[in-house]
């Protein structure tokens, strides 16, 4: 089979896939077999995790590392510290057990020249946590210069992406900081 017969064999494959689109600050878990879920990244992270045994799994997507002082200030659900929480706890209540978690990182480009590189910050910080919670890491694809078009089947474990254009990359906003009358966004 050439490689665009293939494609469009997939493609034609995965259309009975009830789709769930996952954006920054959302994290969805689904014991579903014909879920798959979508997102958009460019220095975000998705952790993609899953319980092969219990055949649950989920992912998340977030902005930034954070840390509690964020959480505490109400903007917790940009934070990847509350979302590997949410994501994690999720899991839990549909029946995972902790100790088979394996995970899988997405994300984390440097999409902006000359600006602070939050893509790898969101990557080292994403995989120190799945360390500190002694959930296997399997790999993913993370880093570069490109953002990323990706498919996780939350059941099987299975991920796909595809590498976007500069123009296709989601924005991150950070908000606003004043520092005396200037006002960096």
């Amino acid at each position: 089979m050439s490689g665009s017969s293939a494609a469009a064999a997939a493609d034609r494959e995965e259309t009975h896939y009830r789709k769930v689109h996952i954006v920054q600050g959302e994290y969805f878990v689904s014991d579903d077999p014909d879920v798959v879920l979508l997102t958009l990244l460019g220095s975000c992270v998705a952790a993609c995790i899953r319980d092969p045994i219990a055949r649950v799994g989920g992912m998340n997507h977030f902005l930034l590392p954070g840390d509690d002082k964020a959480a505490r200030n109400g903007e917790a659900e940009r934070y990847g510290v509350h979302l590997m929480e949410l994501l994690v706890n999720g899991l839990l209540r549909r029946g995972a057990r902790k100790e088979r978690l394996e995970a899988k990182l997405f994300g984390g480009a440097r999409t902006i020249e000359n600006f602070s590189d939050i893509g790898r910050k969101n990557v080292i910080f994403a995989e120190q946590f799945l360390k500190t919670e002694n959930i296997a890491y399997l790999g993913g694809s993370c880093g570069g210069e490109s953002g990323r078009r990706l498919q996780f089947w939350p059941v099987c474990g299975r991920a796909r992406q595809a590498f976007i254009a500069g123009a296709e990359v989601p924005v991150a906003v950070a908000p606003p900081t004043q520092t005396a009358d200037v006002e960096f966004f």
